[in-house]
């Protein structure tokens, strides 16, 4: 995603990950990794459950994770388009999330 930011830019999508890990582990994450967009902390999984992606004993010594999935949502909060998958190496194209963004707004 972080190669097309500007192409999610021209089209008003903001893109933000969540995760269970802590501020710090996200901190450090966003730096090692040269991102630009937030990696939101959940440690208490939450929002990953209100979404449906969580993966219970899915991470290191047993612990909670999200698996992975991306959304579109809305500015009323509204999810208008996922895609959901429960192996971490099967994401979805940043080029398939601006189709699906571009047939959202008629284009």
């Amino acid at each position: 995603m972080e190669q097309h930011l500007k192409d999610f830019d021209a089209r008003r999508i903001a893109i933000a990950a969540i995760s269970v890990d802590s501020p710090e582990e996200s901190r450090k994450l966003i730096q090692s990794r040269g991102f630009h967009y937030p990696i939101l902390s959940d440690p208490k999984a939450e929002v990953i459950r209100r979404y449906g992606v969580l993966h219970p004993n899915g991470g290191e010594d047993g612990r909670d994770i999200a698996r992975p999935a991306e959304f579109l949502v809305d500015s009323t909060g509204k999810i208008v388009w996922e895609n959901l998958t429960d192996d971490l190496r099967v994401r979805a194209r940043p080029e398939a999330v601006l189709e699906a963004g571009d047939k959202l707004l008629g284009k």
